[in-house]
């Protein structure tokens, strides 16, 4: 810190510099800072030379000579007094070379100097360690290191431009948010009212790079058109060609029926079909150009390139005949496969499986139809008994003759020509196999419908059948069908264990939460415990029905059990005789859990608790709770502090009220016990022929004989 200078300079000896100066008036450490003065270049060279001195020198004489030019004197700062410009002239009015003193250092805190010494030692060892880890790369730094960037590759031209036209897009995607959006208004007759534009409606129908075949709907509806167009060629395409109803005056409305077919499958093919997500390796694929790629190696994509061959072409050389577009039936994968997602997502399948298998043996008679017609047609018609005479409506008669012939019902015209009994010995052969193996799939249809209702009677005959073998009493009898009609009715099946069985660990749970999390989260003796321990609990849980009048549980039994009220309600019972409703519990409360969470003794029930009306509870044994419990310490402690509160309000209730306190002295003596019954209606007998008077003679007795 320098100060400031004295007003006016005076001269100084050679001896005066050289001999110590001691300061006239030292300034104060905790002074302000004074100002720095202008130093010329000559006392710049001089101070850099000099060391530094401590103390402020006193001012020069200014009766004595100038000071060596070579070596300006300092001059004693004072902290009122200016600094004089160096080309004013001293007292004696003789030129004199400006004169200043050399500053001078003074400390002003010490806590500022330790501070500043700090900062500059941690700043001398951080360079160290950046040195060192200049030197040495694996050496660890204070700071952790930004991760290096890799270098890019330069890409291909192609890349660039590929790279341009995407930020063109989005700039001008940005571009459109940045413009205010119009508002769109429809007039009606009565009003007018506000709609969305359409490129945010177009928006919404947009599609997404990937489709999940299995359950996306949209797909599933496109399906069915696509199913709807396959059962045109189907029906139509075989019509057409055995029947002569393709004319020229109605041609062009079948053209135009085909060409909307052959539209949907091409739209199939080029905008459903390469977003369709596949699994390879377990994982599942969504990139676009993977599944565009998986879908043109398929099996699928040539088929569907085969439908739409365009073999129309020949109806200029050969004329309009149906036949070339049999091309169109292969396209059977899509039937089948809007078959399997739709019985997927259907409640009741097994009513689409019956109605399917009848399209199917009605298209199999509109077959033989159509073949009928064409042999009567080749044979001539009306030539034989056995061929179409020509009569009424084709199409309708040729199918009865079709139905008569697969169902093998009899009574038909007895083929005349080689062809007719050829034809009509295929139609019954063929008949039969078909006709058999519809019927056996329709069985298994309904049989599949009607299994789980099928179950339910074998069940419930097995049980009866066994009373009765054992003559248990007819009341018994009854309480067990309703038991078994109550239960089928409310729950669609005896045992949801044996459903969840086949499932694995995380369907069963996920099903067990949607069904049951909300009961068990709301018991309030399972809140504060881990969310995870009550998903484990679920699994371990165990519905059972409980009939009108069934006990639950019975006073002074053991209990092993805890039980959640699911539907229903139960009273508990009390009083003298047992029959006093003290409480009823409904839906979600909690009874038992006394004799679970009871580490030793008090596991025995305290209340009989009947069933009143059909009640559904869950139950949770106690061995199963701790092997949960194992996993879970934090839950157990919750659990257990909850259970020695229940036990101490137990107690409390089984006193019978709070008790009189002893005061004084007298606690420190035991209470001396009662006086037993006998002992005290022997000693308070009277009268003279009680037992006390009689001692008491024969007491007098001895004493006067003494």
């Amino acid at each position: 810190m320098f100060s400031k200078l004295k007003s006016g300079f005076g001269k100084v000896t050679p001896q005066q510099e050289d001999e110590p100066m001691a300061p006239e008036n030292p300034a104060p450490q905790a002074s302000p800072a004074p100002e720095r003065t202008e130093l010329s270049k000559e006392e710049a060279k001089e101070k850099e030379d000099e060391p530094k001195k401590e103390a402020e020198p006193t001012p020069a004489n200014p009766q004595q000579p100038a000071a060596d030019p070579a070596r300006a004197p300092e001059a004693a700062p004072q902290p009122q007094a200016e600094p004089v410009k160096p080309d004013e002239p001293a007292n004696n009015g003789q030129d004199a070379p400006a004169v200043q003193e050399d500053p001078v250092e003074t400390v002003v805190s010490e806590f500022a100097d330790t501070q500043l010494q700090d900062i500059v030692k941690r700043l001398r060892q951080r360079t160290d360690l950046f040195k060192e880890k200049l030197l040495d790369k694996d050496a660890s730094s204070p700071e952790p290191s930004p991760p290096v960037s890799p270098i890019k590759k330069k890409r291909p031209k192609k890349d660039e431009k590929k790279d341009e036209k995407k930020d063109e897009k989005k700039d001008e995607a940005k571009a459109e948010e940045a413009i205010p959006e119009e508002e769109h208004y429809c007039d009606m007759l009565c009003c007018k009212f506000k709609t969305k534009p359409l490129k945010e409606k177009l928006k919404k129908c947009r599609l997404p790079d990937s489709l999940d075949g299995c359950t996306d709907r949209r797909y599933i509806l496109w399906l069915f058109f696509v199913t709807l167009a396959f059962n045109w060629n189907c029906w139509f395409i075989p019509m057409r060609w055995a029947f002569p109803y393709q004319t020229p005056e109605n041609n062009l409305y079948w053209f135009m029926m085909d060409f909307l077919c052959d539209l949907i499958y091409l739209v199939d093919m080029l905008v459903f079909q390469p977003r369709l997500q596949f699994v390879k390796g377990g994982d599942i694929i969504y990139d676009r150009a993977e599944i565009k790629k998986h879908y043109r190696a398929s099996l699928r994509f040539r088929l569907d390139l085969i439908c739409l061959l365009p073999f129309e072409v020949l109806y200029l050389k050969f004329g309009i005949k149906s036949v070339f577009r049999a091309n169109r039936l292969m396209k059977y994968e899509s039937f089948f496969e809007f078959n399997e997602r739709l019985e997927a997502i259907l409640s009741k399948a097994y009513i689409y499986r019956v109605f399917r298998t009848t399209g199917y043996l009605l298209f199999i008679l509109h077959i033989n139809a159509c073949l009928y017609y064409w042999a009567s047609e080749y044979e001539g018609i009306g030539s034989t008994k056995w061929v179409y005479d020509g009569e009424g409506n084709k199409y309708l008669r040729c199918y009865y003759f079709a139905v008569r012939t697969l169902i093998t019902i009899g009574g038909l015209p007895e083929p005349v020509t080689v062809f007719e009994i050829v034809f009509q010995l295929l139609n019954y052969f063929s008949g039969v196999f078909v006709f058999s193996s519809l019927i056996g799939q329709m069985r298994d249809v309904i049989g599949a419908a009607t299994a789980g209702q099928t179950y339910f009677r074998s069940s419930m005959d097995n049980t009866v059948a066994y009373m009765n073998t054992y003559k248990i009493t007819k009341l018994v009898q009854n309480r067990v069908r309703t038991w078994y009609n109550y239960t089928w009715a409310s729950q669609g099946m005896l045992d949801e264990s044996e459903l969840l069985e086949e499932l694995p660990v995380s369907m069963q749970l996920a099903i067990a939460v949607d069904v049951n999390f909300s009961i068990v989260s709301n018991v309030e003796l399972f809140k504060g415990c881990d969310n995870q321990m009550i998903c484990d609990m679920l699994l371990r849980l165990k519905s059972i029905v409980y009939l009108p009048g069934d006990y639950v549980c019975k006073k002074g039994e053991i209990g092993r059990e805890m039980y959640i009220i699911k539907q229903g309600e139960v009273q508990v019972l009390g009083g003298p005789d047992g029959t006093v409703v003290l409480v009823t519990l409904r839906a979600g409360a909690v009874f038992g859990e006394i004799s679970l969470l009871a580490a030793s003794g008090g596991n025995r029930r305290t209340a009989n608790v009947v069933a009143h009306g059909f009640a559904n509870l869950f139950i949770l044994d106690k061995k199963e709770l701790n092997d949960i419990l194992v996993h879970y310490p934090d839950s157990q402690k919750v659990l257990a502090r909850k259970g020695k509160k229940l036990m101490k309000d137990k107690g409390k209730k089984d006193d019978g009220g709070p008790k009189e306190r002893t005061k004084g002295f007298t606690t420190l003596f035991s209470i001396k016990p009662e006086t037993p019954k006998l002992f005290r209606a022997f000693m308070s007998a009277k009268g003279a022929g009680g037992l006390l008077s009689r001692l008491k003679a024969e007491q007098a007795k001895t004493q006067a004989h003494v």
